[in-house]
């Protein structure tokens, strides 16, 4: 596998070794001795599944401590845009945002480390995506912010009929009014 570091600290990119022959293809796309090896050292709990339509937006999510979550996200089926918003504060890329485009054809892989919030936008139907998490979900510890805050200035892809999200990610404060925000 191949561990990337991204300007954002302990935010990386994971790129497995395919192999191929004439039966189709095989690779690992998460082995625990390969990720400490590489400072991943997160113990995962729970595994989550989802499938969305093209243009489907989910987010943007976090939990609050104790019960904070770090996920390792990847594609199965079609293509997202993927976000991570930094709301770890001191850190330099506080309230910033990186982005990346996950396919199941290019089979990359991103690791979010716990202080960060996450969405994503389907850009095809069916898109399926898989995650996995370093605590389980608790409602009493969810949290988000609004996707579309002029503040965070994400370039979300642009897609044909608009975006389909749900009302409780309609209703995320935006970063400014979080208590994350106003640490700046």
């Amino acid at each position: 596998m191949k561990f990337t570091q991204t300007p954002f600290k302990g935010l990386v990119v994971i790129e497995p070794v395919v192999f191929k022959d004439a039966r189709g293809a095989f690779f690992e796309y998460y082995r625990e001795d390969v990720f400490k090896k590489n400072g991943i050292r997160e113990k995962f709990v729970q595994d989550n599944h989802s499938v969305s339509a093209k243009g489907v937006l989910r987010g943007l999510h976090y939990q609050s401590s104790p019960k904070a979550q770090a996920k390792l996200v990847r594609v199965i089926r079609g293509s997202v845009f993927d976000v991570a918003v930094d709301l770890r504060a001191g850190s330099k890329t506080f309230g910033r945002y990186f982005s990346c485009v996950l396919t199941a054809e290019n089979r990359k892989m991103l690791y979010i480390p716990k202080g960060f919030a996450h969405g994503f936008c389907a850009l095809e139907d069916n898109t399926e995506f898989l995650y996995k998490t370093s605590s389980v979900y608790s409602p009493k510890h969810e949290r988000g912010l609004r996707w579309n805050d002029p503040t965070l200035g994400i370039d979300w892809p642009k897609v044909k009929g608009g975006y389909q999200v749900s009302d409780r990610d309609t209703r995320y404060p935006a970063f400014q009014q979080t208590s994350r925000g106003k640490n700046r």
